[in-house]
C-alpha cells in the first residue's frame, strides 16, 4: 500500500485567531497536512497553547504567538517572527475577527466605538495582516493567502449592522489583493453562514433565526471551514472568489 504525503509538507503558514473555534480546526488541519503552522492570538493564550499542544502530540510542527491584528506594529513584530522560525511564510489565514451582537434594526444601539472596534480587527486587521505578510509570500511558487468573511457580507444581515458591513470590506478587500498580490500570490475568502462556535454560545436561538431554512438541514462545524480553507489554499486556479458555505442558505 502507497504511504500517504501530506500536501502541504515543508510549507508554513499563519492562522490568526488561531486559537479557537475555526481558527484552531484550521491550525490543526494544515498542521496534519505538513505544515509548519503559527498560530496567533490576541487575548486567548491558554487556547492557543492548547492547540499548539494538540498539533505537537500529533508530531505536527506549530508555535504559537501573540499579537493584536488591530495594530500594524504588533502584526509587523508577528510576521517577521514567523518568518524567522520557519524560514519563510507559504500561507496566511485570516480568521481573526470580532462581532457585536445587536438586535438587527436598533440604529440608535450602534456608536463609533462599536464601528471602530468592527472595522479596526476585522477590516484594517486583515489589511495589516497581508500588508505584513506580502513580502515574505511574494518570495514563495504558490503562496496564498485565505481572509474568512460571513455570509453576512453577502446577504448584508447577520449579528450586527456593523458587523455585517465590516465583512462585506472583507470580501471587496479579497478581490482587490487578488489583483493587487497577482501573480505572486492567489488571494481568496470563504464566507461561512451559521457554524457552531463560542460566538453563538447562548445565542443559538438567534443564530438559526439569522439563517433561516437551510436546505441542506445541518450547522457548519469549523471543521467544515477548515476543509474549505485547505482547498482554497491549494487551488492553483483560483483567485479572488468569495466561497459561500452556508448549507444552502442563499439559494
Amino acid at each position: 500500500m502507497a504511504s500517504f504525503t501530506p500536501t502541504l509538507q515543508h510549507k508554513s503558514a499563519i492562522v490568526t485567531g488561531g486559537g479557537t473555534g475555526i481558527g484552531r480546526a484550521v491550525s490543526v488541519l494544515l498542521a496534519q497536512q505538513g505544515a509548519a503552522v503559527a498560530v496567533v492570538y490576541s487575548r486567548s493564550e491558554n487556547e492557543a497553547q492548547e492547540t499548539v499542544s494538540t498539533i505537537l502530540k500529533n508530531g505536527g510542527r506549530a508555535i504559537a504567538l501573540q499579537a493584536d491584528v488591530a495594530n500594524m506594529a504588533s502584526v509587523a513584530v508577528m510576521t517577521d517572527m514567523v518568518a524567522k522560525s520557519f524560514g519563510g511564510i507559504d500561507y496566511l489565514v485570516n480568521n481573526a475577527g470580532i462581532t457585536h451582537q445587536l438586535q438587527f434594526n436598533d440604529l440608535s444601539a450602534i456608536n463609533d466605538d462599536i464601528w471602530d472596534a468592527l472595522f479596526d480587527v476585522n477590516v484594517k486587521g486583515t489589511f495589516h495582516c497581508c500588508q505584513a505578510a506580502a513580502p515574505y509570500l511574494k518570495q514563495r511558487s504558490d503562496s496564498a493567502i485565505v481572509n474568512v468573511g460571513s455570509i453576512a457580507g453577502e446577504t448584508g444581515y447577520g449579528s450586527s449592522l456593523p458587523y455585517a458591513v465590516s465583512k462585506s470590506a472583507v470580501h471587496g478587500m479579497t478581490r482587490s489583493l487578488a489583483r493587487a498580490l497577482a501573480p505572486n500570490v492567489r488571494v481568496n475568502g470563504v464566507a461561512p453562514g451559521a457554524v457552531a462556535t463560542r460566538w453563538w454560545k447562548g445565542n443559538e436561538e438567534k443564530m438559526h433565526a439569522l439563517s433561516g431554512h437551510l436546505p441542506l438541514q445541518r450547522i457548519s462545524t469549523p471543521e467544515d471551514i477548515a476543509a474549505l480553507v485547505l482547498m482554497l489554499l491549494t487551488a492553483e486556479s483560483v483567485t479572488g472568489q468569495i466561497l459561500r458555505a452556508e448549507n444552502g442558505q442563499t439559494l
